[in-house]
C-alpha cells in the first residue's frame, strides 16, 4: 500500500487534484469580455441576518422565485467554500448592453408559512448577496412599516444598473423597490429591470469602489504606525543601553584573572545573578517534545504570515472570493519544511531521542487544534443548516493537502534539522545536579514575567487589530497589507526585545527555567488579543444568537492560537540567541 501511495502516478494525481481545487480561487468567471447580447449570468449566493456575518443560508431557503430544475452551481475553489459561499444560477435572463425596462421573474402566492418566513427574515434584517461577473450586489429582503412596525413589506422589484467600458463590466448596483405588504393569500409579482451605462473607468480599477479609503487610510491609522515605530526605537534603545552596560560591567568583573586575593574574595561574596546559573541555563526544559513542536510551528507561522502578506501586496488577493483562505492553506502546507527543521534541530540539540514523536506532534499540533475548534463550529452550522457548514468533500481536500504535502515536508524538515543543526553546541556544560532556585520577589516569578510580557507587543498591534476585526466582522474589504507588513515587523521586534528583557531579569533572579517562560511571555500577547475581542464583540458589533456568538469566539480562538504560537516562537528564538550570546563570553569551568 505504501508503494502505491508513493508511485509517480499517484503523486501526480494528488498534485493535479490540489491544483484544480485551488486554481478557481484565482481564476475569473471567464475572460470578463462580452459581445453585445451575450448572456450575463446573475448568480445568487446567500442570505442571512445583517448583524451576524457568519450566519448565512442558501438564498432559496426563503420562498423566493425558484429556478428551474437542476440550476448550475459555480464552485469557486477551496477558499470560497470555506467562506460559506454557494453560487447558484438565478436563471434571470440578462444580456450584455441590453436594457430591460421591466420584466417578470415569477409570481409568489403568499400563505401563512411564507408570510411568517419573510416576516422573521425582515425582523432579523436579512440581506442577500448576488454576483454579476464576479462583482457583488447586496440588498435587504424587505422593511418594516415606517409608521406601523407590525406591518412588513417585501421588496418585489430589483433595479440593476450595470456600468461597462467597451466589452467589460466595470460596476454593478442593485436597488430594491416596490415594497408590498405581506398578507396571506396575496399574489406578489416579482420583477426586475436592467440599465446599462457606459463609463471611462478601466477594468483594472473596477474593484476600487468596494474599498473604504477614508476608513483604512484615516490619520489615526498612520498615527498608530508612527507611534509603534517610536515604541520600537525607544524599546530597542532601552534594551541596548541597559543590557549592554550591565553585561559589559558583568563581563569585566567576571573575566578578571590578575586581581589580588582581597578583590577576588569581595567579588565572590557579591557575585550573584545570571552568571551563577551557567551550569543550569542550558538544561533541557520539561516537556521538550511539546516546546520544540510549538517553536517549530511558530517559526512556520511567522514565515507563512510574511509570505501571505507579500503575496497579498503583489497579487491583490482581496479581489478574489476566498483567495486569502486558499493562499493561506496552500502556503501553510508548502512551508511545513520550516516547522520540521526548526523543531527537529531544537529537539536534537536539547538531547531528545524520540524524534518521530516530535515530528508527528509538530506536523499535527496546529492543524488538529484548528480542526477541533472547526469541528465544533461545523456541528453547530450543520444543525442550523447554514452555508457556514463545511462540506465533506472540502474536508477531504484539506486532509489530502495536509497528508500528502504538509506531513511529508515536516518529516523531511525534521530529518534535515536533526542532521544539520541538531548537534549540541551549548557554550556552557550542564552540571549533573540542578542548582536550587532561590526565592525572589513576586514580580520576578515566571508567571508574572509571562503575564506582563505580552502587554507591549499587544500595544504595538491593537490599533491594527481594530481594522482587521472590522474587516472580518463588519463587511469591509481589508486591502492595506502594506500597513500589515509594517505592523508585523514591529510586532516581531517588540516581542524579541520584551522577551529578552524578561529573560534577563529571570536569569538575574537565578531562575534558569527561561525556555518556557520566554515562550509564554511572548505568547501571552494572544491572551490580550482575545480579551480585546471580547470588548470588540460587546461594544463594536450588534451580533446576537448562539450561532454567531459561537463562530465569533471560535474563529477568534483559532486566530489567537496562531498569534500565541507565532509570538511564542519568536520570543523563544530571540531569547535563545541572547542567552547563547551572553554565556559565550564567560568562563564556564
Amino acid at each position: 500500500m505504501v508503494g502505491r501511495l508513493r508511485s509517480p502516478n499517484s503523486i501526480a494525481a494528488v498534485i493535479a487534484f490540489i491544483i484544480l481545487a485551488a486554481a478557481p480561487a484565482f481564476a475569473s468567471e471567464s475572460d470578463h469580455k462580452y459581445q453585445p447580447d451575450d448572456p450575463v449570468t446573475l448568480w445568487v449566493n446567500k442570505v442571512g441576518p445583517y448583524n451576524n456575518p457568519q450566519e448565512t443560508y442558501n438564498y432559496y431557503s426563503l420562498p423566493f422565485c425558484q429556478p428551474g430544475e437542476n440550476p448550475s452551481h459555480k464552485w469557486g475553489g477551496l477558499g470560497e467554500v470555506l467562506g460559506g459561499n454557494e453560487l447558484i444560477d438565478s436563471q434571470i435572463e440578462l444580456k450584455f448592453q441590453k436594457n430591460v425596462e421591466k420584466a417578470s421573474i415569477c409570481s409568489i402566492e403568499l400563505d401563512d408559512a411564507k408570510v411568517k418566513q419573510f416576516k422573521d427574515a425582515i425582523d432579523s434584517s436579512y440581506w442577500f448577496e448576488f454576483f454579476i461577473d464576479d462583482l457583488p450586489l447586496w440588498a435587504f429582503v424587505g422593511e418594516v412599516g415606517k409608521t406601523d412596525e407590525s406591518k412588513h413589506y417585501l421588496f418585489t422589484h430589483k433595479s440593476m444598473n450595470v456600468t461597462y467600458n467597451g466589452d467589460q463590466i466595470i460596476h454593478v448596483n442593485l436597488t430594491q423597490a416596490s415594497p408590498k405588504m405581506l398578507e396571506p393569500g396575496k399574489m406578489l409579482d416579482m420583477t426586475f429591470s436592467v440599465k446599462w451605462i457606459p463609463t471611462n473607468v478601466t477594468f483594472a480599477h473596477r474593484f476600487d469602489i468596494y474599498l473604504d479609503y477614508p476608513f483604512f487610510e484615516h490619520q489615526i491609522h498612520w498615527f498608530s504606525i508612527f507611534n509603534s515605530f517610536m515604541m520600537v526605537i525607544f524599546l530597542t534603545g532601552l534594551v541596548s543601553m541597559i543590557l549592554m552596560r550591565t553585561l559589559r560591567n558583568d563581563y569585566a568583573k567576571y573575566a578578571r584573572e590578575d586581581d589580588d586575593m582581597e578583590t577576588l574574595e569581595r567579588d565572590a561574596s557579591e557575585e550573584s545573578g545570571w552568571k551563577l546559573v551557567h551550569g543550569d541555563v542550558f538544561r533541557p526544559p520539561r516537556y521538550l517534545v511539546l516546546l520544540s513542536s510549538l517553536v517549530g510551528t511558530g517559526a512556520q507561522l511567522s514565515l507563512l504570515v510574511l509570505l501571505v502578506i507579500l503575496l497579498a501586496i503583489v497579487g491583490m488577493l482581496y479581489v478574489g472570493r476566498g483567495a486569502i483562505q486558499t493562499t493561506f492553506i496552500l502556503c501553510y502546507a508548502f512551508t511545513s519544511f520550516i516547522s520540521g527543521y526548526v523543531s527537529g534541530g531544537l529537539y536534537s540539540r536539547s538531547g531528545g531521542k524520540r524524534w518521530i514523536k516530535s515530528m508527528i506532534l509538530t506536523a499535527s499540533l496546529f492543524p488538529f487544534l484548528c480542526f477541533g475548534v472547526g469541528f465544533a463550529l461545523n456541528t453547530i452550522a450543520i444543525f442550523y443548516r447554514s452555508l457556514a457548514a463545511i462540506p465533506f468533500g472540502t474536508m477531504v481536500v484539506v486532509f489530502v493537502i495536509w497528508a500528502f504535502i504538509s506531513f511529508p515536508l515536516t518529516l523531511l524538515g525534521t530529518v534535515f534539522g536533526r542532521n544539520w543543526s541538531g548537534a549540541p553546541n551549548n557554550p556552557c556544560r550542564v552540571k549533573t545536579i540542578p542548582r536550587p532556585i532561590p526565592e525572589k520577589k513576586w514580580y520576578l516569578t515566571p508567571s508574572i514575567v509571562s503575564l506582563m510580557g505580552g502587554l507591549l507587543p499587544f500595544g504595538s498591534i491593537f490599533i491594527e487589530m481594530y481594522f482587521v476585526f472590522t474587516s472580518f466582522w463588519n463587511y469591509k474589504v481589508y486591502y492595506v497589507y502594506g500597513f500589515m507588513l509594517l505592523v508585523f515587523v514591529i510586532l516581531v521586534i517588540v516581542t524579541v526585545c520584551v522577551t529578552i528583557v524578561g529573560t534577563y531579569f529571570l536569569l538575574n533572579a537565578e531562575n534558569y527555567h527561561w525556555q518556557w517562560t520566554s515562550f509564554a511571555s511572548a505568547a501571552s500577547t494572544a491572551a490580550y488579543v482575545y480579551l480585546y475581542s471580547i470588548y470588540y464583540y460587546y461594544v463594536k458589533t450588534k451580533m446576537s444568537g448562539f450561532f454567531q456568538t459561537s463562530f465569533y469566539f471560535g474563529y477568534t480562538l483559532m486566530f489567537c492560537l496562531g498569534i500565541g504560537i507565532l509570538c511564542g516562537a519568536v520570543g523563544y528564538l530571540g531569547s535563545s540567541l541572547f542567552v547563547r550570546r551572553i554565556y559565550k563570553n564567560i568562563k564556564c569551568d
